[in-house]
């Protein structure tokens, strides 16, 4: 008996072509995302600016060479500049997150997002704790500093303190950054800021004459530094 052996041929199975559940990732919204943080840093500085000397030059018994900026918080009109230290503050937090996306990477894409939003989350902390009134103003406060001072003054000047220090570092880590990427003009202008503010805050710490103008100077020095570097950014995003 013979056994025949029937081979008969088979056609492979086509296997189905597997579709990615993953959708695939453009970066439009993602890039749109960091425009908008990086907007909210490069209006803090101009917004802080306009607020802040508005009421330096219209509220009576203010006066820049003796009452520093943050003293406005204080009176019938101080929640303008409360609201003032809380809207910046919060901007260069957001702004922070933004800067930390454009500089991953790079040198000083690690620190100079952290202290940005260290000096975001100070001016917030400033906002809240409201530094006692002096010397004159408000109209009707005894000329000179209180003998002593509240909880919340120095709760304030501590927040100050940390805000300013943030700052000077995010701007001499900033200068670093666009020296090692060959960018001159933005590290000149970070070193500006931030030894306009280590002067000014260091002149009014240790008692210059107008020691509060040379503060504000190197406070919006340094502001207006970080948020032109925002805006770089933004428009080459």
């Amino acid at each position: 008996m013979t056994t025949l052996d029937h081979h008969t041929p088979t056609t492979p199975a086509t296997t189905p072509a597997i579709t990615p559940t993953t959708p695939t990732v453009t970066g439009t919204p993602a890039r749109s995302t960091t425009r908008r943080l990086l907007t909210a840093a490069a209006v803090a500085s101009p917004l802080w600016a306009v607020v802040a000397l508005t009421q330096a030059a219209t509220r009576e018994g203010f006066d820049i060479t003796r009452h520093p900026l943050s003293a406005l918080s204080n009176g019938s009109l101080g929640w303008l500049q409360i609201t003032n230290f809380l809207a910046v503050g919060a901007l260069l937090t957001l702004g922070a997150t933004g800067l930390r996306r454009v500089l991953h990477g790079t040198p000083g894409g690690t620190w100079a997002p952290r202290l940005v939003r260290v000096s975001g989350i100070g001016m917030i902390a400033a906002g809240v704790f409201v530094m006692d009134p002096a010397d004159g103003f408000p109209v009707g406060t005894p000329y000179g500093m209180p003998t002593a001072l509240t909880w919340h003054s120095y709760a304030h000047f501590a927040a100050g303190a940390v805000t300013f220090l943030s700052m000077i570092a995010a701007c001499y880590v900033l200068a670093r950054h666009f020296s090692r990427t060959g960018n001159r003009g933005y590290a000149v202008l970070a070193r500006i800021g931030g030894t306009a503010l280590l002067l000014g805050n260091g002149w009014s710490m240790s008692g210059g004459k107008a020691g509060t103008l040379t503060l504000a100077v190197g406070v919006m020095a340094a502001m207006f530094a970080i948020s032109l570097i925002a805006g770089h950014y933004r428009r080459s995003h």
